[in-house]
């Protein structure tokens, strides 16, 4: 059992930067793909960033060139690096982990954190 928390979400201006993090407990996380996810006010759960056990990446395309993920195998976190955040950006931000890479990048998975607020301000 995996118990997922997100942290770092908060207001900012539209072109700031934003590293949210997420901590893992129990199980064997560090052999677990992990994505972040989010959501917006009237909008269906999105996918935004996958991360491997080992490291390989990949973002959706509206994220890809200014979002990065990156994981802590020590401290048991996966945080995502925000840059020059849009308005279109707001939305809550969830991870999400899974032994399976597939279970994880379609947001099947059974391990979700709360979530983390991110509002971007024009």
């Amino acid at each position: 059992q995996v118990q997922l928390v997100e942290s770092g979400g908060r207001l900012v201006q539209a072109g700031d930067s934003l590293t949210l993090s997420c901590a893992a407990s129990g199980g064997t996380f560090s052999l677990y793909a992990v994505a972040w996810f989010r959501q917006a006010p009237g909008k269906e759960r999105e996918f935004v960033a996958v991360i491997t056990w080992s490291g390989g990446s990949t973002y959706s395309d509206s994220v890809k060139d200014r979002f990065s993920i990156s994981r802590d195998h020590p401290q048991n976190t996966v945080s995502l690096q925000m840059n020059n955040l849009k308005p279109e950006d707001t939305a809550v931000y969830y991870c999400t982990a899974d032994p399976s890479f597939s279970t994880v990048l379609t947001g099947t998975g059974v391990y979700w954190g709360q979530g983390t607020q991110v509002t971007v301000s024009s």
